[in-house]
């Protein structure tokens, strides 16, 4: 809730500097154009509080009030030679020439102060997009890209200490009928409901990726054998069932069914985490 104030304060600032830069530019040309007797004059002073406003805006803001300062004063000499010198009356044109430059500075630095605002949050949301990148959003799971990390641990490990590794990769059976047949809401709810299921069927010390949200893959990591990750395997299918079976599961159109792939790690055929993956889930072929 905060991060969205910030952003909304920041483009609320950057909207009225822009819209308040906006107005006085109007001003400023209306004022110009309305005094044909000293109109290059005017100019030279537009663009000069023009120039002010962009060196602010594109070095600092102290650089716009020190420029604002100089100018203040050259401007205020020259008036008050007119007048003592020549003998002129002070005109409006005075008076406005002392106030715009100011204010176009204000306005700019305004309008930068919501445009940096907008540039950290941005810069905040893209490093919270880095981090939320190592778990899916649907899941809550971990992605492909821990897999390969953790899976290279793993395996020193499994190496070392000749503990054994067996990877599982699970696929939804007909998964690309059954996302034809629901709902996207549903389709989040199937991949939510059958992590949760393979979570709870699995120790604490195993961990379960998700390695393809598309295609409805998952990864389990288990230290044990074939033979127990065959009886992890029965487990997960044996939940799935059960929970096919529950009155909850009535909204779902189609029968939740997993093929399961297995490969125990072994240092001679494992080249790395990818080709673990792909030789695990060619043993899905052999799950009729």
């Amino acid at each position: 809730m905060g991060a969205v104030k910030r952003r909304h304060a920041g483009g609320l600032l950057s909207d009225s500097g822009f819209l308040l830069f906006v107005v006085l530019c109007f001003a400023g040309i209306l004022f110009v154009s309305s005094d044909q007797a000293y109109f290059l004059q005017n100019i030279v002073l537009l663009n000069a509080a023009f120039m002010i406003a962009i060196l602010a805006y594109f070095i600092n803001i102290t650089t716009g009030l020190i420029l604002n300062m100089l100018f203040l004063f050259g401007y205020g000499t020259y008036m008050l030679y007119r007048i003592i010198a020549i003998g002129d009356t002070v005109e409006s044109e005075a008076y406005f020439w002392l106030i715009m430059p100011p204010l176009y500075t204000a306005a700019i630095w305004l309008f930068s102060l919501g445009t940096r605002r907008l540039q950290r949050d941005n810069e905040a949301l893209q490093q919270a997009n880095s981090r939320l990148a190592t778990m899916d959003q649907e899941t809550h799971l971990r992605t492909a890209m821990i897999f390969q990390k953790d899976a290279a641990v793993f395996m020193a490990l499994s190496t070392r200490y000749q503990i054994p590794l067996t990877l599982l990769v699970m696929q939804v059976r007909y998964w690309n009928e059954v996302r034809r047949l629901m709902s996207s809401e549903q389709l989040t709810e199937v991949l939510s409901d059958l992590s949760e299921l393979s979570q709870t069927s699995i120790r604490d010390n195993d961990a379960l990726y998700m390695l393809d949200n598309d295609q409805a893959t998952w990864g389990l990591l288990l230290f044990t054998n074939a033979e127990g990750a065959a009886v992890v395997a029965e487990r997960i299918k044996s939940n799935v069932a059960a929970f096919n079976r529950r009155e909850e599961s009535s909204p779902y159109i189609a029968e939740l069914q997993l093929r399961i792939g297995q490969y125990t790690y072994d240092s001679e055929t494992v080249v790395s985490s990818f080709d673990w993956i792909e030789k695990a889930s060619k043993q899905l072929e052999y799950d009729v």
